[in-house]
């Protein structure tokens, strides 16, 4: 990579609002010359067709835009070697490059991702560290190989999760990392001496993309495990229990100490107050189907609960 003040020609594929920062950082400080997004999809309640976060700051700040339905097709890859990239950037694209896109860039291809690598290779790498109860994670920058987040490690920043923090407001704050940490990265690899340290592969784990049924609440595990479902799967696919026969989305909780069959409401002071396996969970932010997301309080007044009933 040049070692001067020269700005680099480059490509980046983004998607979502993870990457936003990162983007922006780029375009201040390199030649961005086209932006590679996902194509419009429905969205909303609505179901209307929607751009991508990624293509909206990208028409604002004036760069380029393609939107191809998949980076294998030959002609978006003659298309991309004809932009003549010194660099390709990516973060939270959404799509996997095949060999033929990561061999355009001269200076390679550097994926800015949301884990500390080789723990949470994958799609969902910030839901599933919630999940999992860590209590630090953070970013890395590497360059892209053939596998699923296996490329040399470039730089990595460490941050603390915090105690009630969910993944969406953990992901705004990793996003603004991933922008810093891809500005460290350039400049090390242009004046040097950053050099790319291969993953060790006994300390891999994997984040896959999060599926509906997994938000379902089992009411006969530990509170705290349930808490931190609830926490890691905000804002999807949301945590979910049912009531009556009707689901019931569960945004936010506490802890509590009752005790009761899984299930159980105990209390409706402070909170709607469940029983766990061990412990007890206090809802305070929910969304019954049809309906819009509420505090616990309010719930309880427009809502007939009883002591004793449960949620399964």
């Amino acid at each position: 990579m040049n070692s001067d003040t020269q700005k680099l020609r480059t490509v980046f594929m983004g998607t979502s609002p993870f990457a936003l920062p990162t983007l922006k950082a780029l375009a201040d400080s390199e030649e961005v010359i086209a932006v590679i997004t996902q194509p419009d999809r429905p969205g909303g309640r609505g179901r209307r067709i929607l751009p991508p976060p990624v293509k909206e700051l990208a028409l604002t700040l004036g760069l380029h835009v393609q939107q191809p339905e998949r980076v294998k097709d030959p002609h978006f890859i003659a298309q991309l070697g004809e932009l003549g990239p010194e660099l390709i950037v990516v973060a939270a694209f959404g799509q996997i490059l095949p060999p033929a896109v990561l061999e355009v860039p001269p200076s390679g291809c550097i994926n800015v991702h949301p884990s500390l690598l080789p723990k949470y290779r994958g799609a969902a790498p910030i839901n599933w560290a919630v999940i999992n109860g860590e209590q630090r994670t953070g970013v890395t920058t590497y360059f892209m190989d053939e596998g699923m987040d296996t490329g040399a490690i470039l730089l990595t920043k460490e941050v603390e999760i915090r105690e009630a923090e969910t993944a969406q407001e953990l992901g705004e704050r990793l996003a603004g990392v991933g922008g810093e940490l891809l500005m460290e990265t350039i400049k090390g690899l242009k004046e040097g001496p950053l050099q790319p340290i291969p993953q060790d592969e006994k300390w891999a784990s994997y984040a896959p993309l999060l599926k509906k049924e997994d938000g379902l609440i089992q009411w006969g595990g530990e509170a705290g495990q349930i808490r931190n479902q609830i926490r890691g799967m905000v804002p999807w696919p949301v945590a979910y229990t049912w009531w009556g026969g009707r689901r019931i989305k569960v945004y936010r909780g506490g802890i509590g100490t009752g005790r009761g069959a899984p299930g159980e409401i105990l209390s409706l002071a402070g909170g709607i107050e469940v029983a766990c396996g061990t412990g007890s969970l206090i809802i305070e932010e929910l969304q019954l189907e049809g309906g819009r997301k509420i505090g616990w309080e309010e719930f309880a007044r427009g809502h007939r609960l009883t002591l004793g009933e449960r949620l399964v």
